[in-house]
């Protein structure tokens, strides 16, 4: 039997086959790989106030609704 080339997988996929094929470490690993190499997420102060948290939401929000509409 072949396995397949992770690097061909993107993430859901490698991620379905890791979670079928739990003893296969090469595939945990290629997907942990891939997790640690994304950029970490924001962070924001503990001391914000409810407006500025508003804000900060609103922000995210009209960013992914951007990422997704067809230009």
């Amino acid at each position: 039997m072949t396995k397949p080339n992770f690097d061909d997988m993107n993430e859901a996929e490698l991620r379905t086959y890791v979670l079928e094929h739990r003893d296969d470490q090469e595939a945990f690993y290629a997907l942990a790989d891939r997790l640690t190499a994304k950029p970490p997420s924001a962070t924001y102060p503990a001391s914000m106030t409810p407006e500025e948290i508003h804000k900060a939401v609103l922000d995210i929000i009209e960013q992914k609704q951007r990422r997704r509409s067809p230009s």
